[in-house]
C-alpha cells in the first residue's frame, strides 16, 4: 500500500513509503491516508516520509489514468477532508522534498519541522493548473498577498530556512537523525498535556472562518467552562495547587 502506519499509546507515526517513485501519491495511497486520520485513535498523529523526501506531489500518471477530475467524493478529498477534520494535533517531519500536495498540506498540519536539506515548492502554473488545498487561500494568510503571489506563480523551489523565515516552518534540524529526535521530543512533551485540552486548543487554532474577536472569545469561553469540569483538567489544576 505504501503507507505504514505505527500506533503507539500517545502517537500514531504515518509514513508515506515510496521513495523510488519520491514518495508520489497515488489514488490508493491517498484513501491509506485518509483511513490512518480518520481511524487514528491517539491525541497525536506524526506525518513523514521515506528515503530522503516528504512527497513529490501527486503521481500524474495514475492521476490522469484514473481520470477523476476535481470532484468532492474522491480519495484525495476524502484525505483532505481527514487532515481538516482530525482530532488529533498533526505534526509533520518533512526530510526532504515536499512538492505540491506534498506543500500546501503542510499548510493544514499543527506544527512542522524540517531538515536542512529540505524544500517546499509550490509548481502548479509551470505544470499547467491551479493551486489546489486551499492554498490560494491559506498562504496569503500565512506570508501575505505579494510572496503568495511569487511562490504559486513562479513555483520556485523554498529551501527549509526560507520556510521557517516565512512561518511554514517551526524549526529547521541538521539532518535526518536530529529530526527524528526534535519530533520524538516535541510529540512526548504534547502528549504529557492534558488531552481534551490539547484537542479543543487544536480546534480553536484551526477554525479559519470569517469571524470577530469577539466571537473567537466566546467559543474560547465555552471551552474554558467546559473544561472546568473535565475532570482530568481538575485532577490537573488540583496537582498544581498541591505543588504549589
Amino acid at each position: 500500500m505504501s503507507i505504514d502506519v505505527v500506533a503507539a499509546e500517545a502517537v500514531t507515526t504515518v509514513t508515506i513509503n515510496r521513495p523510488d517513485k519520491r514518495n508520489a501519491l497515488t489514488t490508493a495511497m491517498y484513501s491509506a491516508l485518509a483511513e490512518a486520520l480518520e481511524t487514528a485513535g491517539t491525541p497525536i498523529v506524526v506525518l513523514t516520509g521515506a528515503g530522503g523526501t516528504f512527497t513529490a506531489g501527486n503521481d500524474l500518471g495514475d492521476f490522469l489514468a484514473h481520470d477523476e477530475g476535481g470532484g468532492d467524493n474522491t480519495p484525495v478529498r476524502r484525505f483532505q477532508e481527514a487532515l481538516l477534520t482530525t482530532g488529533a494535533v498533526v505534526v509533520a517531519a518533512v526530510d526532504g522534498p515536499a512538492v505540491g500536495i506534498g506543500a500546501t498540506l503542510l499548510l493544514h498540519c499543527d506544527l512542522v519541522y524540517a531538515t536542512e536539506s529540505s524544500y517546499l515548492q509550490f509548481p502548479f502554473t509551470s505544470l499547467g493548473l491551479v493551486p489546489e488545498y486551499g492554498s490560494s487561500f491559506a498562504l496569503p494568510r500565512r506570508v501575505g498577498p505579494q510572496r503568495a503571489a511569487e511562490l504559486l506563480l513562479f513555483g520556485d523551489r523554498v529551501p527549509a530556512a526560507e520556510a521557517h523565515r516565512l512561518g511554514l516552518v517551526n524549526e529547521v534540524l541538521a539532518d535526518t537523525a536530529a529530526l527524528q529526535a526534535r519530533v520524538a521530543e516535541r510529540t512526548a512533551a504534547l502528549a504529557a498535556q492534558p488531552r481534551t485540552a490539547l484537542a479543543l486548543t487544536r480546534e480553536l487554532l484551526r477554525d479559519t472562518g470569517d469571524t470577530s474577536v469577539r466571537e473567537r472569545m466566546d467559543a474560547e469561553s465555552r471551552h474554558f467552562g467546559k473544561l472546568l469540569h473535565d475532570p482530568e483538567t481538575v485532577a490537573n489544576l488540583r496537582a498544581k495547587l498541591g505543588r504549589r
